[in-house]
């Protein structure tokens, strides 16, 4: 059965805190939350296509090596019965993992701002029904305010979501508050690399073979955000220290795909 949940609005929820504030830098502010609403909601009907064609694949691995960095391969972290939650889910790909893990007697809170990206959430689960799924909870909301209690997940995860938001020292500090004591939150975005060569690859790769796979379904303007958005982007270690500054004892970032991507793994 899918369930859907709207805290309000995902562009109203992003943005109810910033409106109260009427300063140019709120303006601005405001402007990026809902430009990059719309971007996800544009590329939503490719956006799972594409990641398997530019990545060859790769991307579900990663997406299952994030998964089980939350906590699912270690002694007393997550486990059967658990409740997780999926940030910025797009689509659902790292929530229909988590499901897997804490099975039937689990909660799979599945957050996004993006109501497209949702819809197609809910679509795939209800086309490749497991008995599992009925775990999942689908809620559009604000990864900077979230709907939630403290101390309320035995795990966190956030795929390709963390680079996109507009404060994410405030993103940071919401998943430090909503996850357990002793609780692992587990990250996987795009790695902005101090090695010149890796960052050269990576350029290369955006220019010449995202861009032109996407302009393929008319979308090169959306993906070349990519570069501008891996530019502005935390390194490793900055993504390290950032979450040691909200408060969490541990925080280690992992290269993955040759330094394409990179992995925070952080324990409150």
């Amino acid at each position: 059965m899918m369930m859907m949940i709207s805290t309000s609005m995902a562009a109203a929820s992003s943005l109810g805190g910033i409106i109260s504030s009427a300063s140019s830098s709120s303006r601005t502010s405001i402007q990026c939350c809902v430009e990059r609403q719309a971007l996800f909601n544009r590329i939503a009907p490719v956006y799972d296509g594409l990641n398997d064609v530019l990545s060859l694949g790769q991307h579900r691995l990663w997406k299952r090596m994030s998964v089980t960095w939350s906590g699912f391969v270690c002694v007393n972290r997550a486990k059967k019965g658990d409740s997780v939650l999926d940030l910025c889910c797009g689509s659902g790909d790292l929530t229909f993992l988590l499901s897997h893990y804490v099975g039937l007697h689990g909660q799979v809170s599945a957050l996004d701002f993006s109501s497209d990206q949702l819809s197609i959430a809910s679509s795939r689960q209800e086309l490749n029904w497991k008995a599992c799924y009925d775990n999942i909870k689908w809620i559009e909301g604000d990864a900077l305010d979230l709907p939630f209690s403290s101390s309320s997940f035995d795990a966190i995860t956030m795929g390709y979501g963390l680079r996109n938001l507009v404060d994410r020292k405030k993103a940071m500090q919401e998943i430090f508050r909503v996850l357990k004591p002793g609780s692992r939150a587990s990250i996987l975005d795009f790695n902005k690399s101090t090695s010149a060569i890796a960052t050269m690859f990576q350029v290369w790769m955006m220019d010449n073979v995202v861009v032109p796979v996407a302009s393929t379904y008319g979308l090169a303007d959306e993906y070349r955000y990519l570069r501008d958005s891996i530019n502005d982007f935390l390194t490793g270690k900055e993504l390290e220290e950032l979450a040691k500054g909200v408060g969490f004892n541990k925080a280690k970032h992992y290269e993955l795909g040759g330094g394409l991507m990179g992995n925070l793994v952080v324990t409150k």
